[in-house]
């Protein structure tokens, strides 16, 4: 049976990888209240790097339960996601969802962005030979 933790691999730790999704984000998915950037990382597992700002979030309590959410949704789908680097940005009004509601918001997200990525990776073959022709 394969690990469900969260490890230190499943994190973006460095500004050069924040910077990098910023930079070249292939993929944008939005939920209510959350935007996720992402773009493709070459190591054969997702990454997550959160931020969650004063300015959007202003209580800890707040921004400790919404960090906590999505670090336990990325864990326990981590097996189905993409190879990519993932940046969760909260937007304003996210702290007045109630965890139920953030959990369907992210659950939807990584839904969306696991179709995304498939679409474009049946995609990109086709691609690549209209672009030989």
């Amino acid at each position: 049976m394969s690990s469900q933790g969260y490890s230190r691999r499943l994190r973006l730790l460095t500004a050069g990888d924040y910077r990098r999704v910023f930079e070249t984000a292939v993929y944008k998915v939005h939920g209510k209240g959350l935007m996720a950037l992402a773009t493709p990382n070459g190591l054969g597992h997702p990454r997550l790097g959160l931020i969650f700002s004063k300015k959007n979030v202003r209580r800890a309590v707040d921004r400790n339960r919404l960090k906590r959410l999505a670090r336990e949704s990325i864990r326990l789908r981590q097996h189905r996601l993409p190879a990519v680097d993932i940046v969760l940005l909260a937007r304003r009004g996210v702290h007045e969802l109630d965890n139920d509601t953030v959990h369907r918001q992210l659950h939807c997200m990584w839904k969306r962005l696991e179709r995304e990525a498939r679409k474009s990776a049946d995609a990109s073959p086709e691609a690549l030979a209209a672009n030989r022709r």
